[in-house]
């Protein structure tokens, strides 16, 4: 049961997600079976208890269309290949599933899908996929749910923990392992900081706890390469449309040092769109306020992901959200 919740103490800064009332009762799908949220649950010996062995995609719903489905579902097939997954859902049985989820919502807009695939159930506790006999599990978890992030600005300290480099374990596999951006997000939290900046272990940027980053300088926009981070579809996103909309741009390393000079800053991700960076280990960025840049392309962005996507579900207007 859901209960009371506890919306986290003052001094550890603003959460940024909270619990919406309208998500009480919803149904979740679990290998094709629709259960109330209260319900929900998996086995002991499924995979991702054992040892986070599973890979997942977020996703947003706008107006009954899913915003870059077939890339999602083109990076978790890619990162069960690199697990090697005996068993991987087609792309349109999980869209398929995706459309019976929101359909028992009622979800057509404003709305947040996390997939996840296991591995499956094992035949007994251990970390041998070869104890893996029944297939994999899939996850669709649906929510009424608004980007995040404050498009005021926000704050951002640099965490101890370092992104892992391909030579270490790969970023390029969407895994569920979680547990460097969680740690990173202690730190931010115990800093009163909304997330946490990281680094690779060279010392550039990576991206922080949970978007990629962004800076402008000079007219022109700065990301880091995809070596100790995970290729980002939002990311990707902003890129084209810098492309598309003649705005200069730039990928390469980026040092902390290039972060503090920086006129502009601002983070991308599927859960927060695009937000402004506005402070970084207590200085200000820029003028300490969302610039040009980050606007124009904030409303590019927003333009384009209510002009496409793939249809799913049901139809605006018919009910729910």
């Amino acid at each position: 049961m859901i209960g009371s919740i506890d919306t986290g103490s003052a001094s550890e800064g603003t959460m940024l997600q909270k619990f919406d009332e309208r998500n009480r009762d919803i149904q979740v799908n679990i290998n094709g079976s629709l259960v109330h949220r209260d319900q929900a649950g998996i086995s002991p010996f499924d995979s991702a208890v054992q040892g986070g062995d599973a890979v997942w995609e977020g996703l947003r719903l706008y107006r009954g269309r899913i915003f870059k489905l077939r890339e999602h579902l083109d990076r978790l097939r890619d990162s069960a290949l690199a697990l090697a997954f005996h068993e991987i859902p087609s792309h349109e049985s999980i869209t398929r599933e995706i459309g019976r989820t929101l359909a028992a919502n009622g979800m057509t807009d404003g709305v947040h899908i996390r997939l996840t695939l296991t591995r499956g159930v094992k035949i007994t506790s251990g970390m041998d996929p070869r104890l893996n006999r029944g297939g994999p599990t899939l996850i669709v978890l649906a929510e009424r749910k608004a980007p995040v992030y404050d498009t005021g600005g926000l704050s951002l300290i640099t965490s101890s923990v370092r992104r892992s480099p391909p030579d270490c374990l790969d970023p390029k596999i969407h895994h569920c392992n979680l547990i460097q951006s969680i740690l990173a997000k202690i730190e931010a939290n115990a800093a009163g900081a909304d997330d946490a900046l990281m680094l690779d272990t060279r010392g550039f940027v990576a991206e922080t706890n949970a978007t990629h980053v962004f800076i402008v300088r000079d007219g022109a926009v700065h990301t880091g390469r995809t070596v100790a981070c995970p290729e980002g579809i939002t990311r990707a996103t902003v890129l084209e449309l810098c492309r598309e909309h003649g705005i200069p741009h730039r990928v390469g390393d980026l040092s902390l040092a290039e972060v503090y000079r920086a006129r502009e800053m601002f983070c991308t991700g599927t859960l927060g769109e695009l937000a402004a960076v506005t402070k970084v280990d207590g200085r200000a960025i820029g003028d300490g306020r969302p610039g040009p840049i980050t606007g124009r392309l904030s409303d590019l962005y927003r333009d384009l992901v209510a002009s496409t996507g793939e249809p799913v579900g049901v139809t605006p207007g018919s009910g729910g959200s």
